[in-house]
């Protein structure tokens, strides 16, 4: 049985602008375009997609050329018909349920992260040391082990942001605590105020809970127009009467921003005044390259929630995140939890207190290989595609790079023919934006750099009909 059910309007928002310019060659334009959606997480694996006379009418088309846009996936096996449950989305050689990742031949840009440290086994082996002072007891541990939870407390002390222990949750990563925070505090049909683009996972995580969204855009870091995103926030806090935000305010993912101290005054005084609960995702916030004068932990400037975790500055293998909050909600979590997960690992917590306590050195560390990766993409880029709009990023781990055409989703699948997978613009947007956009990470080695724009540039020019200059005024434009 599919998962769910994609209905024909929520489909069109998806495929954006898909058409051609040959109607003849329709259905072909179609299937490429759903194609993309099953490969880039946009349609999920076992989705139902809508009724072909549905999706027709909805289009604008005869039902031939979405029955031959159907048939077509069918054959290359992104989709399977189900006796009474219509087509089903589906990936190419996976069992059905199961979503297959890319094989070993693809180089995998669609996961911004980097490799692991290089001494994670040392603190793993001397974590494994630590194990047997925790195996009297059950080990199920909902809010996480006091050791780790100090160490927690005294890095965001040593921020400029005074924390106790008590204010610690630890969680199975971010997107745990994301999960857990929404379901917890989002009631069926309250808005959620998101920026756009964000992190997909987040607002999946919000609509899954039952919210409304409330997009507010998002500019790159060099447009310097953080004051803009600011005032728009707080309009949107008070028009929309949001229950609760959420907001990447360092290094965002996935146009680099950093809102400055300023703007974090006034988008908290505009949510407090709303009684919004703010939540600022800090996964990437202490990933400085060049950046002058760090702000303060955005909980700094009002009140608000703080997510961190390690699967950016460790490795994305150990499932360590915690929420920062004020006691009465970390005791709503804890109860909240046990219906999703009986709590962290302990092994995992023992390596985590030992890694945060040298966070200072892990920091120099990636700061090192983001320079390196930063630096070699933008030089790399400006001389194969000079076309390309990239913008300066100081930290974090990617940079939204601006195409001068609406092709990202074509881009993206000229690109796996070269052996890349890349996400396309629209996969951080909620509606089939972003089709000039492209994230690409910063957080990538030399080789694996210089073999990515060589792919891109190869697909770029397969295109066959992209612009060689911009149009004026169109790169910085957010679709």
């Amino acid at each position: 049985m599919a998962q769910s059910t994609l209905s024909a309007r929520a489909l069109e928002a998806l495929l954006g602008d898909w058409r051609g310019a040959d109607p003849a060659s329709a259905y072909r334009a179609l299937a490429e375009r759903l194609r993309l959606l099953v490969l880039d997480g946009r349609i999920p694996v076992e989705t139902r997609l809508p009724a072909e006379r549905d999706l027709a009418d909805r289009l604008d088309l005869s039902r031939t050329t979405v029955t031959n846009a159907y048939r077509l996936l069918r054959e290359q096996g992104y989709l399977h018909s189900v006796r009474g449950s219509g087509s089903v989305a589906r990936l190419r050689g996976a069992p059905t349920f199961l979503p297959a990742p890319p094989s070993a031949e693809y180089l995998d840009l669609s996961k911004a992260a980097p490799p692991a440290l290089p001494w994670l086994g040392e603190i793993a082996r001397a974590a494994a040391d630590d194990l047997p002072r925790q195996l009297g007891d059950s080990g199920f541990d909902p809010i996480g082990l006091p050791e780790l939870r100090a160490a927690l407390a005294d890095r965001y002390t040593a921020r400029g942001l005074p924390t106790s222990a008590e204010q610690i949750m630890v969680t199975i990563g971010a997107q745990h605590a994301i999960a857990l925070i929404a379901r917890t505090v989002v009631g069926r049909g309250d808005r959620a105020v998101i920026e756009a683009p964000t992190y997909p996972h987040a607002y999946e995580a919000l609509r899954m809970a039952g919210a409304r969204l409330v997009p507010v855009p998002v500019q790159p870091q060099e447009s310097g127009e953080a004051d803009d995103e600011a005032a728009e926030l707080a309009r949107a806090f008070g028009h929309a009467n949001p229950a609760i935000a959420y907001l990447m305010p360092d290094f965002q993912n996935p146009t680099g921003r950093t809102l400055p101290a300023d703007a974090r005054e006034l988008v908290l005084d505009a949510a407090a005044r709303q009684g919004t609960l703010v939540i600022a995702d800090e996964t990437t916030a202490e990933l400085d390259i060049d950046r002058v004068d760090p702000p303060l932990p955005f909980a700094g400037y009002g009140p608000a929630v703080l997510i961190g975790s390690l699967g950016k500055t460790v490795w994305g293998g150990l499932r360590i995140g915690w929420i920062r909050a004020e006691r009465p909600l970390i005791r709503r979590l804890v109860a909240a939890r046990a219906p999703g997960d009986l709590g962290t690992p302990i092994l995992e917590q023992l390596m985590a207190a030992r890694l945060v306590e040298r966070m200072d050195e892990v920091l120099e560390h990636r700061r090192e290989q983001l320079r390196v990766g930063r630096d070699r993409l933008e030089a790399a880029l400006a001389e194969s595609i000079p076309e390309w709009r990239v913008p300066h990023v100081d930290g974090g781990i990617a940079t939204w790079v601006q195409l001068g055409a609406p092709v990202s989703s074509q881009l993206a699948l000229a690109a796996r023919t070269q052996g890349l997978v890349v996400a396309a613009g629209p996969r951080f947007g909620i509606d089939g934006a972003f089709e000039r956009f492209l994230r690409l990470p910063i957080c990538l080695t030399p080789d694996q750099v210089d073999a990515s724009v060589r792919a891109l540039a190869v697909a770029w020019r397969s295109l066959g009909s992209v612009p060689t200059t911009a149009e004026p005024g169109l790169l910085a434009e957010v679709v």
